[in-house]
């Protein structure tokens, strides 16, 4: 294999997990690592800190998938990948701009908004995407720093892992978020909150649920939060269903779960006891199950959510969901739909509006028709749509770096006619970018920290780290640990 022009310049869009194991797999492939393909490697992204939705799309309070930020910080810290940071693809930089200063380029700019629920009423205010809420208590500078929490019954419909983790958020005590990097809005604005019961929707039963049994567990955990199951929804599982449930490991671990709280609501129910949460403590807030729901319509008044209108589902012999005609209206105050992401167009890119992605065959971008263009491949969500954890996007990274790698073989590439390695950060001058690096990063990183030592959570400890929120203040403390962008 070889490159008529080396290095082989490489640009990756997106410094989430998508783009981080994208340049990384390229990295650790054999010709690069035998010395056969020399590659340098700008790695870019519209915000001024790295790590994409590891940072900005998971809950706070989510420490085993934040401590992926441990594993992508260990690969960019080695300086064999540069960052640039705060830098916007379609508005700083253009495609005719990666042309000229690259010899390909990977899109990994991930799935950002929220899918539609087509729904009549949800529109209304109080009715909103669950990727704009993750976003305002992840602190993304992009986002207002308030958030209207202003309904004291609020509905989250979807049971995967946002679902989940909205859910948490909302249900738990603000004092025991503390403990996590939120920032100050996000704790103000949840500790005003006046919500007393969160409900959790989803279409199909409990065993279809998305939640590892870990996950399932730690719903109970918060203090002075009752879980509250229906009867029903365990009673409709058929004896069949309960088979094929005990024949998997996880799903009847979670179902177990399940089982074990409505077992000991009923218990305390029928011996007149008063509910507690799972430390025996006095009930402040409320969590109720609700599974067999589909979603049919927001209510409202006067342009405001007032409830939701759900009909009772089961499953067909061949396993598919169907309605049963029952219908059920709940009192409501705000909903929440977390029924999936949707990746955004980005301009002068093929894109596929119905299903949100890149046209893509193998990682290779193509035009609508299956025309494929030379150079330009894509990685993660936006190349296959909102699904799958960390391990489908490695599994992603190696097959479009094998396309990648099968191109400069067949020399259907051509050669980028800036070479110049510092010729991009030029141009970003040139224009006014602020743009930030790796070792502004790191300033950033060791500063958050310090606002956390600074301060304490409700038990008077120390707090681990105290996210920064403003843009502009972000770029200040980053440029100024700046040194003079380079490769190690």
């Amino acid at each position: 294999m070889s490159f008529s022009q080396q290095p082989f310049r490489l640009a990756v869009i997106g410094s989430g997990p998508a783009g981080v194991y994208a340049a990384e797999t390229l990295l650790r492939s054999e010709p690069v690592k035998s010395g056969e393909l020399e590659v340098s490697i700008d790695l870019f992204d519209r915000l001024p800190a790295p790590f994409g939705l590891i940072r900005y799309g998971v809950a706070p309070d989510h420490p085993r998938i934040k401590g992926i930020i441990t594993a992508l910080h260990r690969i960019l810290g080695r300086g064999d990948i540069r960052f640039l940071g705060d830098v916007e693809f379609g508005t700083d930089l253009t495609a005719d701009d990666l042309r000229a200063h690259y010899d390909a380029v990977i899109f990994a700019t991930g799935a950002l908004k929220d899918a539609d629920l087509d729904i009549p009423g949800i529109e209304l205010e109080g009715s909103y995407g669950a990727a704009d809420f993750v976003a305002w208590y992840d602190g993304n500078p992009d986002y207002p720093r308030t958030w209207p929490l202003e309904a004291e019954q609020v509905a989250v419909i979807g049971n995967g892992n946002v679902a989940l983790d909205i859910s948490r958020v909302l249900s738990k005590s603000a004092d025991e978020l503390l403990r996590t990097e939120i920032p100050a809005n996000v704790y103000e604005g949840l500790r005003a909150a006046p919500t007393t019961d969160v409900h959790i929707f989803g279409r199909r039963g409990p065993a279809q649920t998305k939640f590892s049994p870990l996950e399932a567990r730690e719903l109970a955990h918060p203090k002075g939060l009752q879980v509250v199951m229906d009867p029903r929804d365990l009673e409709q599982i058929t004896e069949a269903e309960w088979e094929a449930i005990k024949a998997d490991k996880r799903t009847d671990q979670v179902v177990s779960t399940f089982a074990g709280w409505l077992s000991e609501q009923q218990r305390r129910e029928a011996a007149g006891e008063e509910p507690t949460d799972m430390h025996g403590g006095p009930v402040q807030r409320r969590l109720h199950m609700h599974f067999w729901h589909r979603p049919v319509e927001v209510l409202g008044e006067d342009g405001k959510v007032t409830g939701m209108r759900f009909e009772r589902t089961r499953l067909d012999a061949d396993g598919r969901v169907e309605g049963t005609g029952e219908y059920i209206d709940y009192e409501l105050g705000a909903v929440y739909r977390a029924v999936g992401y949707f990746g955004s167009e980005l301009p002068g890119v093929p894109y596929d509006p119905q299903r949100g992605v890149i046209h893509n065959v193998a990682g290779r971008v193509t035009e609508a028709d299956g025309t494929v263009v030379p150079g330009v491949y894509a990685n993660g969500w936006i190349k296959r749509g909102p699904v799958g954890l960390i391990g489908a996007t490695k599994s992603d990274a190696i097959e479009t770096i094998n396309s990648l790698h099968e191109d400069i073989a067949a020399g259907t590439l051509s050669a980028a006619p800036e070479r110049e390695e510092d010729a991009i950060l030029r141009l970003l001058e040139d224009r006014g970018v602020q743009y930030t690096t790796w070792e502004g990063w790191t300033s950033l990183d060791e500063h958050e920290r310090s606002l956390g030592a600074a301060a304490v959570d409700a038990d008077g400890e120390p707090r681990a780290r105290i996210k920064v929120v403003e843009r502009e203040e972000m770029v200040r403390v980053s440029r100024e640990g700046m040194q003079e962008p380079s490769r190690a």
